[in-house]
C-alpha cells in the first residue's frame, strides 16, 4: 500500500467525512484514498475558497475541517483562508503535498510558512505514515489548525497496509486548579458580569448554572454569538456591537469574568467598556492568553467547563432568581426584554428616495429587520469582515452558538461568502445566510459555482454601497480623496446570474417579497440578494473603532 492510500485511509478512519479542496497531481492520490474511504470530496473553485470552506465546515459542525491542496501555488492560494483558520483556532488539517527539492518551482519552505501564520507543522514519514498522520488528526481535534506536510516522493513510497486501530483522542486535562481566590470573588460580587469568548463555546449548560447560582449576566464575544440564545439573562455581544443597554450594565459591574475570551479591544471597547473599579478575572486553558490584551486581577489556567463545574459544585444548587446583591431583579429583566436587542433600539431610517441623480437605497438596519422577520429561525448566519458587518451580526438572530460564524480573526474581507458554503455543508438541514459586503462578494464570486454545484441551502445578502465603505468613512471625514475606494453601481445580482444562481435586487423592503416565494420552495438554487444600502454614514461600531486608532 502506498503512503498515500495510507494517510486518506487513517484520516477516514479518524472521523473525517468531508475534505474540501482542489485536486492536482500533487495531492490526487490522498484525495482520492479518502474518497475510496468513504469521505465525500467538495470541489471548490480556488483553494483560498476551499481553505474558507474547510474552516466553516469545523466551525460550525464541531469536528475537524479537512483541506487538499496542490503543491506550492495551491498552497499558497489557501494561505489567508489558512491564516484565519489558525487566528481562531479552527480544528483543521490542510494536506499539503511538499515538493522537497529546493530547485523544484513548487518548492515553498512549508514548515517555516506554517509558522508565520501560526498553524501547527507536522510532516508524514514513509516508516511512520499512520502514525504521523494520526498525530495529525488529533492535534487538530484538540484545537490547532495542523499543517500536514506530505513529501512527494513519501507519498509515493510503499509501505505495510493499515487498517485501524484508531487511537482515541485523548481529552484535555481534568485537573482542575486552585479555585478559592476566584470563588471568593464571586460570593463577594453584587453585580458580576460574565463574558464568554471562543473558548467557551462548548460550556453553555455549566456557565449558565453557574451565572444562576451567583446571579451574574451573561455576555459573548462575537465570535461566541449565540451561545446564550434564550437565557433571559443574556445582554449578547459585548465590546463595539453591544447594544446601549449591555454597555451601561457591563460599565456597572463589580466582577467580570472572562471565560476563554482574551477581552480583545474589540470586546472591551479599545479598554473603555469595563469599568476601572471592576476586578476582572480570566479563565483559559492556555495561560499564554492570560493578560494579552489587558491586564486581568485574578487568572484561572483550566478547561472552561471543568473550572464552571466545579465552581457551581462549590456554591451550591443554582438559583434563577436575584443574586447575593440583587443585580437580577425583575426590572432588569424587563429592561432586558424591552431593550436587550439592537432591533429594539430606536433609530432614524436613512433609506433614500429614488432621485432623479440616484436611485433608491435602502437602510442597512431596515432591512436586517426585514430579513430577521422573514426567515426561518433555524438558520445559521455567517458574516464577512467590512463596514456592514455589525448589521448582519446583531440584527439577524441565530439559534445557538453553532449558528453564528465569524470569519473575522485576520480582518479579511472576501471570506463569507465560501465560509458560508462549508456551513451549509456542516448543516444542510438549515437556512444559511451569507452576509457579505460588494468587495467581498467581487472578490469571492467565482465560488458561486461551487454553491449551484452543491445545491444547499444558501441565501446570500449583499450589503452593496459601491464602495469600500470601512475606508471611505475612515478617511472621508478628514477630506481625503476617495477615488480609489468607491465605484459605479454594478448589477451584482446579473452576475449571480450568470454564474446559475437567482438573483434579486432590493432597494425597499418591498422588494424583498420573491424572498418568501424562494424560502417555499425547494431553495436548491442559491439566492442572491444585491441589497443597494444607504452610505451616508458609517456603522456606530466603526465609527467608535475608529475613534480608538
Amino acid at each position: 500500500m502506498r503512503v498515500a492510500e495510507v494517510v486518506g485511509r487513517v484520516l477516514y478512519g479518524h472521523g473525517a467525512r468531508h475534505v474540501f479542496g482542489v485536486v492536482g497531481s500533487g495531492n490526487f492520490h490522498v484525495t482520492n484514498a479518502l474518497v475510496a474511504a468513504g469521505a465525500r470530496f467538495v470541489a471548490a473553485a480556488h483553494e483560498g475558497g476551499a481553505a474558507s470552506m474547510a474552516d466553516g465546515y469545523a466551525r460550525t459542525c464541531g469536528t475537524v475541517g479537512l483541506l487538499s491542496v496542490h503543491q506550492g501555488p495551491g498552497v499558497t492560494n489557501a494561505l489567508t483562508g489558512l491564516t484565519e483558520a489558525a487566528k481562531s483556532r479552527t480544528p483543521m488539517v490542510v494536506l499539503a503535498p511538499e515538493a522537497t527539492a529546493p530547485l523544484s518551482n513548487f518548492f515553498i519552505d512549508l514548515p517555516a510558512l506554517a509558522a508565520a501564520v501560526g498553524a501547527d507543522f507536522h510532516r508524514v514519514r514513509a516508516t511512520h505514515a499512520a502514525e504521523d498522520t494520526g498525530a495529525a488528526y488529533r492535534a487538530a481535534a484538540r484545537g490547532a489548525t495542523v499543517v500536514l506536510g506530505l513529501p512527494l516522493q513519501v507519498q509515493q513510497a510503499v509501505t505495510e497496509p493499515w487498517s485501524g486501530p484508531v487511537p482515541a483522542v485523548a481529552p484535555p486535562p481534568t485537573t482542575v486548579p486552585h479555585l478559592e481566590p476566584l470563588l471568593a470573588a464571586l460570593q463577594a460580587a453584587r453585580r458580576p458580569v460574565f463574558i464568554a469568548g471562543r473558548g467557551a463555546r462548548a460550556a453553555r449548560e455549566p456557565l449558565t448554572g453557574l451565572a444562576d447560582a451567583c446571579g451574574a449576566l451573561l455576555a459573548v464575544s462575537a465570535a461566541a454569538k449565540g451561545l446564550f440564545a434564550g437565557n433571559p439573562w443574556n445582554l449578547d455581544v459585548a465590546g463595539g456591537f453591544a447594544t446601549p443597554l449591555a454597555a451601561e450594565l457591563i460599565g456597572a459591574a463589580d466582577l467580570v469574568v472572562a471565560w476563554g475570551s482574551t477581552l480583545n479591544m474589540w470586546t472591551t471597547r479599545h479598554g473603555e467598556l469595563i469599568p476601572p473599579s471592576a476586578v476582572v478575572v480570566q479563565v483559559d486553558r492556555d495561560p499564554a492568553a492570560f493578560g494579552v490584551n489587558r491586564p486581568v486581577d485574578l487568572t484561572v489556567a483550566g478547561e472552561v467547563t471543568a473550572v464552571a463545574e466545579a465552581l457551581l459544585g462549590r456554591l451550591g444548587v443554582a438559583s434563577t432568581g436575584p443574586g447575593p446583591g440583587g443585580w437580577r431583579t425583575p426590572e432588569l429583566a424587563q429592561r432586558i426584554r424591552d431593550h436587550g436587542r439592537w432591533r429594539t433600539v430606536p433609530y432614524r431610517d436613512e433609506s433614500t428616495s429614488a432621485r432623479a441623480d440616484a436611485p433608491a437605497t435602502i437602510d442597512p438596519r431596515a432591512l436586517s429587520t426585514a430579513l430577521d422577520d422573514l426567515l426561518p429561525p433555524d438558520r445559521t448566519v455567517v458574516v464577512d469582515s467590512g463596514n456592514f458587518m455589525g448589521y448582519p451580526s446583531m440584527w439577524l438572530d441565530v439559534p445557538d452558538v453553532a449558528g453564528f460564524c465569524f470569519t473575522q480573526a485576520f480582518q479579511s474581507v472576501g471570506l463569507g461568502l465560501a465560509s458560508a458554503l462549508g456551513a451549509a455543508v456542516a448543516r444542510p438541514d438549515r437556512l444559511t445566510v451569507a452576509a457579505i459586503g460588494d468587495g467581498g462578494f467581487v472578490m469571492s464570486a467565482t465560488e458561486l459555482v461551487t454553491a449551484v454545484r452543491l445545491a444547499l441551502p444558501l441565501l446570500v445578502v449583499i450589503y452593496d454601497d459601491a464602495a469600500y465603505g470601512a475606508e471611505v468613512h475612515h478617511f472621508g471625514p478628514d477630506g481625503h480623496p476617495l477615488e480609489t475606494v468607491t465605484f459605479p453601481e454594478t448589477d451584482l445580482a446579473a452576475i449571480a446570474s450568470g454564474y446559475g444562481c437567482d438573483g434579486l435586487t432590493v432597494r425597499t423592503v418591498d422588494d424583498l417579497g420573491p424572498v418568501r416565494q424562494w424560502l417555499v420552495g425547494p431553495r436548491t438554487r442559491p439566492l442572491v440578494i444585491d441589497a443597494k444600502v444607504s452610505a451616508g454614514r458609517g456603522s456606530w461600531w466603526l465609527e467608535e473603532a475608529f475613534r480608538g486608532h
